[in-house]
């Protein structure tokens, strides 16, 4: 199955739901992770880390995984970079398959050849250019005569020429094509992860293009495309120029709570790798909770602290209510925005919302309320197991009643099944952005915050104060701390603070 070139927005509809149904994903290193998260928690999922030259399984054991997997009754998922069918050795791996009698569907996916250079802003094709492509793979080009590709004919063909996997030959590709005819003043552009947020295009002519490569040591994986539409990139480029191009961000999330965040980076030209730090489960005593669902109307007020007591609250609810109006009179309160969102997508009214997006916020947006008063009313509050004790004690000097009540709990997430963990050590990124106290503390107990940021020269951002205070506990000031304690105000401060550097 083709996984696309990169954008984990170019996955076709039928990968999606085949991920989403997949016992076993074998996936390539090219393979944007966050595909992975879309698989079913318990599906098994297998890096066979395919790049150039090294293979973290070989072809043949490869082959023999995929058949075996099969044959024992899973849905297997293999999942490759681009169009699998695209020197992919899709069609090896499909006769293999064929061989051993074992079903198998095809699932082409967006390839490299044209959605790189679209996201460079050149078009492949143009009414007043050229009306034809050639594309070839420059893995096997060598110093000798035995390759496949006829260069004379490619240095000729008048059209947009495409080459694969070159960049570690490309002086070698140039000096051939030139010797073959084509100019040397030909338009060339080497782009290099393409439709990712770590898209990097050199622009040059054929005969200087190796020098400019070698100059900042432009490397793999790149397309290279030679032709005169690439003049259009002066006017065309739309993706390297939003405010996050370039640059990789860290989200700590739970994979479950990260959509959001993801989709709003991923909108600013971020790269988002996800290294989730915190594992949601049920709390420890469930006996507050089943109280508080049997006795709905005795409370006045429910107030949702985030998004997961949201969604854990009405989990539990709902395998005992069919109908919200079983939730009686009860007024609501929600700190920020994705609270509020999340409780009007049920259709939910918010009474209160503070418009300081903090514990101690709502404590005092009720004591500022003309409107509503808890002096002796009975108060729900319905969170995480470990949180802020400062927030019931505030209610209580207003009056209120307050039952603090575990709806879930944090953990630590101690699996690593994107491959992300590995990928930071060795990579870096320039960002990693904290939600919760949690997050940062699980985060630092991994990775040692202070040693990897100092190692890759890694910024940090905080959602509030509550995780900007967790982050000076562990000896790290934030660059950023979101004014809006929400995705949207993190995103936003991240863009500001990208845009001013």
């Amino acid at each position: 199955m083709g996984a696309g070139p990169g954008d984990s927005g170019l996955l076709t509809c039928r990968g999606a739901e085949l991920i989403a149904s997949a016992d076993v994903i074998v996936s390539d290193a090219l393979v944007n992770s966050s595909l992975l998260s879309m698989a079913p928690a318990d599906a098994e999922i297998i890096f066979a880390g395919k790049r150039s030259k090294y293979h973290t399984i070989p072809q043949d054991e490869l082959n023999q995984l995929l058949i075996d997997r099969a044959v024992s009754g899973k849905n297997v998922i293999r999942l490759k970079g681009g169009d699998p069918f695209i020197f992919g050795r899709g069609g090896e791996e499909a006769e293999s398959l064929a061989a051993s009698a074992v079903p198998f569907e095809i699932v082409p996916g967006v390839s490299s050849i044209s959605a790189v250079p679209a996201y460079a802003g050149i078009p492949v094709t143009h009414r007043d250019h050229c009306s034809s492509i050639s594309v070839v793979t420059g893995h096997e080009q060598s110093d000798n005569d035995d390759s496949t590709v006829d260069w004379n004919y490619l240095a000729q063909e008048p059209g947009t020429k495409i080459i694969l996997m070159g960049v570690e030959k490309l002086r070698l590709i140039t000096d051939t094509l030139l010797e073959n005819g084509l100019k040397a003043t030909t338009p060339a552009a080497l782009i290099r992860w393409g439709t990712t947020g770590q898209q990097q295009t050199l622009v040059g002519e054929l005969s200087n293009i190796a020098n400019k490569a070698e100059e900042i040591n432009f490397r793999s994986p790149a397309v290279i495309i030679f032709g005169s539409v690439v003049k259009f990139r002066k006017d065309l480029n739309w993706f390297e120029v939003r405010p996050l191009s370039g640059q990789r961000v860290v989200v700590t999330r739970a994979i479950t709570q990260s959509t959001n965040l993801k989709s709003l980076l991923n909108k600013q030209g971020a790269e988002v790798v996800e290294i989730p730090t915190i594992r949601l489960v049920e709390p420890d005593d469930k006996e507050p909770l089943k109280d508080v669902l049997l006795g709905l109307g005795s409370y006045q007020w429910l107030v949702f602290t985030s998004v997961n007591g949201v969604d854990r609250f009405f989990s539990y609810f709902f395998k005992g209510f069919d109908d919200l109006r079983d939730l009686g009179g009860c007024r609501i309160a929600a700190v920020g925005s994705a609270t509020a969102s999340r409780l009007r997508e049920m259709h939910l009214k918010v009474d209160l919302m503070p418009m300081e997006y903090t514990a101690e916020g709502i404590a005092k947006a009720f004591e500022e309320s003309e409107e509503f008063s808890i002096e002796n009313e009975n108060v729900a509050l319905l969170r995480a197991q470990v949180a802020n004790p400062d927030l019931p004690k505030a209610l209580e000097l207003l009056g209120a009643i307050v039952d603090d009540v575990p709806v879930y709990k944090n953990i630590p997430e101690t699996e690593d099944r994107l491959g992300n963990v590995a990928r930071l050590s060795e990579e870096g990124a320039e960002w990693i952005v904290f939600s919760s106290a949690s997050a940062v503390e699980n985060f630092d107990s991994k990775f040692d915050l202070i040693r990897i940021r100092k190692k890759h020269n890694i910024k940090v951002a905080s959602i509030g104060p509550q995780t900007t205070k967790a982050l000076v506990e562990v000896g790290v000031s934030p660059e950023v701390e979101a004014k809006v304690f929400a995705d949207s105000g993190l995103v936003d401060a991240l863009c500001a603070f990208v845009r001013d550097s």
